[in-house]
C-alpha cells in the first residue's frame, strides 16, 4: 500500500484527543471562573445596594433630629403625655437590645401619619398634639415621626409610632449593626472629639456613626462592612 494513502493511527488519534480534551477544559474553566467573578459581583453589588438604601434612609432622618418647629418651647398637648419625653431624648441607642430610637421631623411628604405634629404661629406659641392637626390661619404644622430600628435575626427593621410600633424588615442578611455617637469636649465646641456608645449628656452629641455588616447567603462574597457618619443640624437638649 502506498504510504501516502495511510490513515492516522492509535497514536496520533489519542494525541489529539487529549490535546482538545486540554483545550475544552480550559474554556470550560474560563466559562466557569466567568461566570463566579459575574456571580460574586451581582451579590457585591446588592449589598452595596441594600447598605446605601438603609444608611442613607438613616443619615437622611438623623439629621433632623431635634428640629420640632420654630419655637423651642412646646406645650405638650398629645394624648399620652409623651412628647415632652421625647423632646429630651430624640435619639437613643439601646445597645442591650440593639434598637435606635429617633424623634425626626417628617422627611418629605411620603412619610405617613406622624406621630405627632406641632402647631406654631412661630410668634408666640407651639403645641404638640398627637397625629395629624391641620393649622388654624397663621399657623404653621410640623409632622414629627418618632422611628424605631432594630437588629435582630440577620434583619434590620424599622418601625413608627409610640410605644412598641410594629416593624417592618428594611434589610435582610445582616451580619451586625451598630451605632455609636460623636462627643464634643464641651457644650461650646462644634466638632467631635470622640465616640461613645452610650454618652452621658446628649447636648455633647455631634455626630453618629453608623456600622452595617452585610453577608452574602449564598457565601459567594465575603462579608461587608459599610461605615457612614451624620452630622447633627439641630443642638440636643
Amino acid at each position: 500500500m502506498n504510504r501516502h494513502c495511510r490513515g492516522f493511527g492509535l497514536i496520533e488519534l489519542m494525541i489529539a484527543l487529549v490535546l482538545s480534551l486540554i483545550v475544552i477544559l480550559g474554556v470550560v474553566q474560563i466559562f466557569i471562573a466567568a461566570k463566579n467573578t459575574y456571580i460574586s459581583q451581582g451579590a457585591a453589588a446588592v449589598m452595596q445596594e441594600d447598605a446605601r438604601f438603609a444608611l442613607s434612609k438613616m443619615v437622611q432622618e438623623i439629621r433632623m433630629v431635634g428640629m420640632f418647629g420654630c419655637l423651642g418651647t412646646i406645650t405638650d398637648a398629645s394624648t399620652a403625655n409623651d412628647f415632652n419625653a421625647s423632646q429630651i431624648t430624640p435619639i437613643r441607642w439601646d445597645h442591650a437590645n440593639l434598637k435606635l430610637t429617633l424623634v425626626t421631623t417628617d422627611v418629605g411628604s411620603g412619610g405617613g401619619a406622624p406621630t405627632w405634629t406641632v402647631v406654631s404661629d412661630c410668634r408666640t406659641s407651639a403645641t404638640a398634639y398627637t397625629g395629624v392637626r391641620v393649622p388654624a390661619a397663621g399657623q404653621m404644622a410640623f409632622p414629627i415621626r418618632r422611628l424605631i430600628y432594630s437588629f435582630s435575626n440577620n434583619q434590620l427593621s424599622m418601625g413608627t409610632g409610640a410605644g412598641n410600633p410594629t416593624l417592618a424588615v428594611l434589610v435582610d442578611n445582616v451580619r451586625a449593626f451598630d451605632v455609636t455617637f460623636g462627643v464634643a469636649s464641651s457644650a461650646t465646641d462644634i466638632a467631635a472629639s470622640s465616640y461613645s456608645s452610650n454618652p452621658t449628656d446628649p447636648a455633647l452629641i455631634r455626630s453618629v456613626r453608623l456600622t452595617l455588616t452585610l453577608f452574602d447567603p449564598k457565601n459567594a462574597v465575603r462579608e461587608q462592612t459599610f461605615n457612614v457618619v451624620a452630622a447633627l443640624r439641630n443642638r440636643l437638649l
